[in-house]
């Protein structure tokens, strides 16, 4: 065998980092997905408490009871911001990981194609190396056969 992959180590430091990245990545596509779950509820909830109160209106309410339910909705709509912006930092931190695994990937790639390059240059080594040998083998039974023919 021919010399080992002097960037082994720079390899497989890569192809770790590269798994870690895409474990994280995970993360936050799984976090993302929860975080907008965790919105639409709270969407849902707010028509569902608006109808509510819509038919309530109908039917007659106090002004306290009218109070109450435009208090309550108000903060259901700040939860829903706030909700909203956490998705969207979410999304934001989603979009980053993806950049950070393509990166790796490509860092990855970088060193694979380098390994298969080094990797095709040993094997031409080896080759040229056996080549020779064979020829040298050939020559030499060739000087005998010679030698013998001649005595």
């Amino acid at each position: 065998m021919g010399n080992p992959f002097p960037l082994k180590p720079l390899l497989e430091l890569s192809q770790t980092r590269m798994d870690d990245a895409a474990r994280r990545l995970g993360e936050l596509i799984a976090s993302e997905q929860e975080g907008t779950r965790k919105l639409e509820l709270l969407q849902n909830y707010r028509d569902e408490y608006e109808s509510r109160f819509h038919e309530a209106a109908r039917n007659g309410i106090s002004p306290d009871e009218w109070r109450n339910f435009s208090a309550f909705i108000g903060r259901i709509d700040e939860a829903i911001a706030v909700q909203k912006a956490n998705v969207d930092r979410s999304r934001l931190m989603t979009i980053a990981g993806q950049n950070a695994w393509i990166a790796q990937r490509n860092k990855v790639k970088a060193f694979d194609t380098l390994q298969k390059r080094h990797q095709l240059g040993e094997a031409r080594k080896e080759a040229r190396i056996e080549q020779r040998q064979s020829d040298e083998h050939s020559a030499k039974r060739y000087l005998i056969r010679d030698e013998a023919g001649e005595s």
